[in-house]
């Protein structure tokens, strides 16, 4: 059985003031690499904040729903996004609904 050896130490070896002032020199001269200004540092959005979706106006609620063996066989063969297209599909006949509702309102 061996034995794990550790592996070797490095030492952190900090620039000296005359070796720092030349790097920030340098790094000032390259246009690719200039100091982002306050209207820029004001603008940043933490990576957190911009993760996942979009945030909707009009979310979605999560339900427990019953439906015929007939529906979610033709619904889950039209393949994936499944569930949005049957979503789809109730929407309209809501918008429909309230077409006729409304002609009914009128009459």
């Amino acid at each position: 059985m061996s034995k794990t050896v550790p592996p070797p130490r490095r030492e952190l070896v900090m620039p000296t003031e005359a070796e720092d002032r030349r790097i920030r020199r340098a790094a000032k001269a390259d246009p690719d690499a200039q100091p982002l200004t306050d209207a820029q540092l004001k603008a940043m959005v933490p990576i957190q904040a911009l993760r996942g979706r979009p945030k909707q106006e009009n979310k979605k609620q999560l339900v427990s729903v019953r439906y015929s063996p007939e529906v979610l066989s033709y619904f889950r063969s039209t393949g994936d996004g499944w569930q949005a297209r049957m979503d789809g599909v109730l929407l309209e006949y809501v918008a429909k609904q309230g077409r006729r509702r409304g002609a009914k309102g009128a009459a």
